[in-house]
This record gives C-alpha cells, sequence and structure tokens, in this order.
C-alpha cells in the first residue's frame, strides 16, 4: 500500500498515538500537530511549507542514510539538521517505512529521558 499526499499525517499520527505516554499538543498553532512523550517532542506535523510533512528524530549516521536513500527525505524542517528529518508525501514511501521512522523517533526520545519517567523499556520495546 501506497501512501498518498495527505496521508502522511494520517499515517505518523495513528502510530504515535498508539505509543504509550505519548500526547498530541499544539504549541506552534492549529497548523502543527506536535507528538510529546513525557514533554519532550518525538513527531511534529505540519503543511506550513505548503505541502504536509512529518517531521522526525533520528540518529545522526541514519539521517545520513535516509536522507542518501530516499529523496522524499531531507534534513528536519525548523530543527537541528543532523538530528532531525522530514518525510515528504512521494509514491515510494510506504506506511510501514513512516511508522517504523515515528516508533524509532519515539524510542530515541525515550531513552533519553530519566528512567523513572520512561514510560516503556526503549531496548524492549519493538517496532510494530
Amino acid at each position: 500500500m501506497k501512501l498518498f499526499p495527505m496521508d502522511i499525517h494520517t499515517c505518523a499520527s495513528a502510530r504515535a498515538t498508539e505509543l504509550p505516554g505519548a500526547t498530541l499538543t499544539h504549541p506552534f498553532g492549529p497548523d502543527w500537530d506536535v507528538f510529546k512523550v513525557r514533554g519532550k517532542v518525538f513527531l511534529l506535523l505540519t503543511a506550513a511549507t505548503g505541502r504536509p510533512q512529518a517531521i522526525l528524530k533520528v540518529e545522526p549516521l541514519d539521517a545520513e542514510a535516509l536522507r542518501s536513500e530516499h529523496a522524499f527525505i531531507t534534513p528536519g524542517y525548523h530543527m537541528n539538521k543532523r538530528h532531525w528529518v522530514s518525510v515528504h508525501p512521494d509514491p515510494r514511501l510506504t506506511p510501514q517505512l513512516l511508522t517504523e521512522l515515528v516508533t524509532d523517533s519515539y524510542r530515541l526520545v525515550v531513552e533519553k529521558l530519566p528512567r523513572s519517567q520512561r514510560p516503556i523499556n526503549p531496548s524492549d520495546f519493538g517496532s510494530p
């Protein structure tokens, strides 16, 4: 199954809401869906640039690999370019890839939380 332009937000949002402790906020206004875990951002959804995008946290080496492998993945919009990527709608983008990126972003953020605040053990938490 391929994603169509407006489905990127639906797919990413569906996965984010399944994750333990995830909350949806709108700190930048109604044009930005910002998903957080324990107050820390792991996913931003917007079409502020004129087209939908999902902005996700990634390991720096993974960010480089993803950007070189997929034209629809670019440096994170208004974020640290080493640690964040933007994913744009594209016929080659699969729901599986997007779901995996959302899960990995969540896991990276949870790993940085104090152990007492973690809603899950990140090393035991599997992909969808």
